[in-house]
Formats: C-alpha cells, structure tokens, sequence
C-alpha cells in the first residue's frame, strides 16, 4: 500500500481506513476561514457495504489500496450470479447479481469486461463502453414527424427501455452507452 495525500483521493479510489478497505464515493475540499481546509470524503466499507463520511485534514497521508486487475470474458449466468473467466490463467469467478446491479442488464455472451479485485475478491466489473443489442419493441413510425429532439420509449432484447429517435423501427439493431444505457446510434451491420 502507499500512502498518498488526502487531497488526491477522488471518487472511485480505495483506500485502507481503520483496518476497512472502502471506496471513495466522494470527495469534497472545504475550506474554512482562517483555518487550514479540510477534506469531506464518503466511503463505503467494499466488504460490508455501509456507509461513513470522515474528515481529514489537508495534506494528512492515508493508505491507497492497489487493486487487481484483471481482463475477463463473461461466460454464462448460473442462479443469482454471473460466471467469468479470467483470460489469462482461464479460472472462473462468481461475481453476484446484486453486485453488479443495473450493469448484469448489460452483458452480452463472450463480453471482454475488466475485472478489478483486492485479494482475490472482486471490487468492480467494468464494461465495455457501449454494447450492440436490438429493438424488440417500439411505437411504429409516423410519417411527417420528423422532430429532431423527439425521443420515443424503445425495449432492448435484453430488457433495457431507451430512449429512441422516432425513425427507428422494432428489429432496428443499436448501439448504447452501458454507462447511462443512452441510445448512440443505429449499429453497422
């Protein structure tokens, strides 16, 4: 582990605090008169899940954890998790449903994903940028409306509602940010 600066932790870092690993869910200066300022971080216990909001003062040294990471092929889902395997060494890793959230809706069979992990157990999967999939459903196209900030409801094959342009039709194949699942653009077949 290294120590670093309090003020260079961001949203996103691990750190060691009182014997816990936590993520920094957020950072904030506070700079008060006539005093050295302080940093407000929130930090979520990785193994736990709870919450706490502790203050440091500026320049105070805390422990940055180095994480693991590792390339991985999403492979199936088997009951409440997700398998991937590692594609170096090919071992499998269980990853849990409830872990990965709304980014499981996401996932696409042979999906390269980067797994990051602190002695062996996962802290973060993250995904490709954007992924293809195609409309099952959407309002049929209505000839004259031709609005360009009008967005219709559109359902993804794997489940995810978005926001489509009113030309694109059921069966349409798109491409979608898996950060905020936002349509991109129609896919090149």
């Amino acid at each position: 582990m290294a120590k670093v600066n309090s003020i260079t932790l961001r949203a996103g870092m691990v750190v060691e605090f009182n014997n816990k690993i936590m993520i920094v869910l957020k950072h904030e200066i506070m700079q008060m008169q006539q005093r050295s300022g302080t940093i407000q971080l929130d930090l979520r216990d990785i193994r736990t899940g709870n919450k706490d909001s502790i203050r440091f003062k500026t320049g105070e040294m805390v422990d940055r954890v180095r994480l693991d990471q590792n390339d991985a092929t999403f492979l199936y889902e088997e009951g409440d998790n997700y398998v991937f395997m590692d594609s170096k060494t090919y071992e499998q890793t269980m990853i849990s449903k409830e872990f990965l959230g709304e980014k499981g809706l996401y996932l696409q069979e042979n999906m390269e994903v980067q797994i990051e992990s602190y002695e062996g157990e996962p802290l973060s999967v993250e995904l490709p940028m954007s992924i293809t999939a195609t409309i099952t459903e959407t309002e049929p196209v209505v000839k004259g409306q031709t609005a360009a900030s009008s967005y219709k409801p559109a359902m993804l094959d794997n489940g995810v509602r978005v926001m489509v342009p009113p030309h694109i039709e059921a069966g349409t194949r798109i491409v979608v940010k898996t950060e905020d699942g936002t349509y991109m653009e129609r896919a090149k077949d």
